[in-house]
Order: structure tokens, then C-alpha cells, then sequence
């Protein structure tokens, strides 16, 4: 990487997700003391592995990375099939079970088919970047991403589909989609929620939902999660109660409090001080993740930025929303901060391309 390249680069980005890691580290650290520290012990091993691979990601050219997109394509949708096969987890069949770590590929394909609907797209504009317009265009760009998320809704994981989604909008505005589309999309959301919810959603679905809008119907059942992360966070008050000393963390009544319920755990140990200051980090990320989409030197650097963005909104919203009731939950790990070799891996891969990313700007030339 050049001199030049390397001044371009928003270091800002990976500062804050650095920042997020060992608030992250913190809240494991405290709550896994009665585990004596394992899964605290293997996210360190995850962090110094991620940020090697992001070393790594960061001095290949990301236009090489699109190009061979439809090869890793392909190899994420043989994983996601094969991983059907696997014994369920939780009710999921998400992860490779790999001796030491579990491998999930639904989290690693949000790259894969980032850069692959960034291909498609390109292909699609090279004559016109009206193109994308067309609906018979448009559906061979939507066709890239319903492959993934019918496979990743079989597992069943509808946090991760939902990800999808909202990584492809973001992506598909920052192409150039008619509003009409966008528009008939959210009438056609609107119109088909009830009948989704009737026909389609399985049981445990639905009881996530009924819950979210009433967790007192259930509170020794599906609604006692969701009231002893609130309770948390509610008795953690302005500073919070200290760390190792979260009733709701130590006493074991937040579950599963190192991925999901991580939230929870710092509401309530370190206060609101800190868990403000995260969401604000993030406010701060995802808006460097936008400059980025809008100063790169090209589209692709543009969509892919974009569809990263979206990815974090999505997992920053859903995941501190469902910890506070404002949200169903999903299971939406928190970017940098759950539990998760693969969401770790999957984070700074995506804050390694947007570092590549900016380090290929050029600067602007005023002409007078």
C-alpha cells in the first residue's frame, strides 16, 4: 500500500470498532467470571485473529474482490445448504461444530453476497446506470439476494435474513432505484404483514412477536428474558451498579447474557454513561461508513460501502432495541461487542474493506 493511500485511509473507522471491542471485552470479562472466563479467553483469540485477517484484506485491491465474488458466492450458498444438514443449536441449524469454535457461514455470506450484488450491479450499469430500473434487471439483482435469505430463513434465523435486506436497500438506493420501487416495497411490506404473520410465521415466531408486544403474559416463559434484560438496565441507573455486580448478570437471570443480552450486561454494570457512549460510537461509525460510500473513488467502492452500512445499522437498531423492548427478538448479535469468533471476523472484514476502501479516494481538485 502506498504512502499516499495510506493517508487517504479513515483510521477513525477502525478506532471506533477498536473502542467497541474492549467495552466488549469489559462486559465478557465480568460476565463470565462464574465459566471462569472462557468465552472472554476465546473472544481475545478471535480478536487477535480478526484484526490479522483484516490486516490481510486490507492490501487486496476490493475491485479483485468483486471480481472473483461469484466463486465465494457460490461457495457460501453450497455452505448454507450443507449447514441444514447439522445438528440444530438453540433450535437453529446455523454453525459447523469444528472441535474449538462453531462456524457460522450466514455471517461470512453477508460479505460474500455484499460483493457479489455489487458485481451483479455493475454488470447491470455498464451501458446505462438507469438500468437497474428495468424490472427484468431488477430481478436478476434481487435473485443474488433471495438465494441467501430463503436458505438462511430454512436454518430458521430471521435476524440475519432481515440483515440481509437492509444491507441490499441501502445498496440498491445508493445504485440509483426509482422511488416507485421503494415505495410499492413498503406498501407491499404494510399489506403483507398480517398474512405473514398468520401463514407463514412458525409458532416460536409468533410467540416472539406476541411477546415482544406483551412480555408480562409470559414471564416465567418466552417473556422472561426480555423482562430481566429491562430490569437490568433499569437498575444499573446512571453510572451502573459496578463491575461484578450486576444482580441480573451474576445471579444468572439474564440469558444468554454474552451474546444476545451483551447490552443488557453493560446497562446494568456500567451505567448509561457507557452504554450512551456505545450508541454514540456507532452513530459515529455509521456515519464514517456513509462518508466513505460517498467520497469513494468508484461505484463498486460505493455499494459495498453501502451494503456494510447497512449491515451495522441493522445489527446496532434490532440488537439494543429487542435488550430494551423495543424490538422482537431476533437473536442479532451487538458488531464488536457479542460473543462470536464468526460475527467478529465478519465485523472486521467489513471495517477492513471500508479502510480499503477510503484508502483509494482521490482528493478534490478546486479549479478556479
Amino acid at each position: 500500500m502506498r504512502k499516499r493511500e495510506l493517508k487517504n485511509i479513515e483510521w477513525s473507522i477502525g478506532i471506533i470498532a477498536i473502542i467497541l471491542c474492549i467495552i466488549g471485552l469489559v462486559a465478557l470479562f465480568s460476565a463470565t467470571q462464574e465459566a471462569e472466563h472462557d468465552e472472554f479467553n476465546k473472544q481475545c483469540i478471535w480478536l487477535v485473529v480478526s484484526i490479522i485477517i483484516s490486516v490481510i484484506v486490507m492490501f487486496i485491491n476490493y475491485e479483485t474482490m468483486v471480481k472473483v465474488s461469484p466463486i465465494f458466492y457460490g461457495i457460501f450458498i453450497i455452505l448454507l445448504l450443507v449447514v441444514l444438514f447439522t445438528t440444530p443449536i438453540n433450535g437453529a441449524s446455523s454453525w459447523f461444530d469444528i472441535g474449538f469454535f462453531s462456524l457460522q457461514p450466514g455471517e461470512f455470506a453477508k460479505i460474500f453476497v455484499i460483493l457479489f450484488l455489487t458485481y451483479g450491479i455493475n454488470r447491470v450499469q455498464q451501458r446505462d446506470k438507469r438500468d437497474i430500473n428495468k424490472p427484468i434487471q431488477l430481478l436478476i439483482i434481487l435473485s443474488i439476494l433471495a438465494v441467501p435469505i430463503l436458505l438462511i430463513i430454512k436454518q430458521p434465523d430471521y435476524g440475519t435474513a432481515a440483515a440481509f435486506m437492509v444491507s441490499a436497500i441501502f445498496m440498491l438506493i445508493t445504485a440509483g432505484i426509482d422511488k416507485k420501487y421503494i415505495i410499492a416495497t413498503i406498501l407491499l411490506v404494510v399489506i403483507s404483514i398480517p398474512l405473514v404473520y398468520h401463514l407463514v410465521l412458525p409458532e416460536h415466531a409468533k410467540q416472539r412477536i406476541d411477546i415482544f408486544l406483551n412480555p408480562e403474559s409470559d414471564p416465567r416463559g418466552a417473556g422472561y428474558n426480555i423482562i430481566q434484560s429491562k430490569l437490568a438496565i433499569g437498575a444499573g441507573g446512571l453510572t451502573g451498579m459496578g463491575l461484578l455486580k450486576g444482580n441480573q448478570t451474576q445471579l444468572g437471570f439474564l440469558y444468554p447474557k454474552t451474546t444476545d443480552f451483551i447490552f443488557a450486561v453493560i446497562g446494568e454494570e456500567m451505567g448509561f454513561l457507557v452504554a450512551g457512549t456505545i450508541i454514540i460510537l456507532y452513530v459515529m461509525l455509521i456515519t464514517k461508513c456513509l462518508y466513505v460510500a460517498k467520497t469513494a473513488k468508484d461505484e463498486s467502492g460505493s455499494l459495498i460501502a453501502s451494503g456494510i452500512t447497512g449491515i451495522f445499522v441493522f445489527h446496532m437498531i434490532e440488537n439494543i432495541g429487542m435488550v430494551m423492548g423495543l424490538l422482537p427478538i431476533t437473536g442479532v448479535p451487538l458488531p464488536f461487542i457479542s460473543y462470536g469468533g464468526s460475527s467478529l471476523i465478519t465485523n472486521f472484514i467489513c471495517i477492513a474493506l471500508l479502510l480499503n476502501i477510503s484508502s483509494k479516494r482521490q482528493k478534490t481538485i478546486f479549479v478556479k
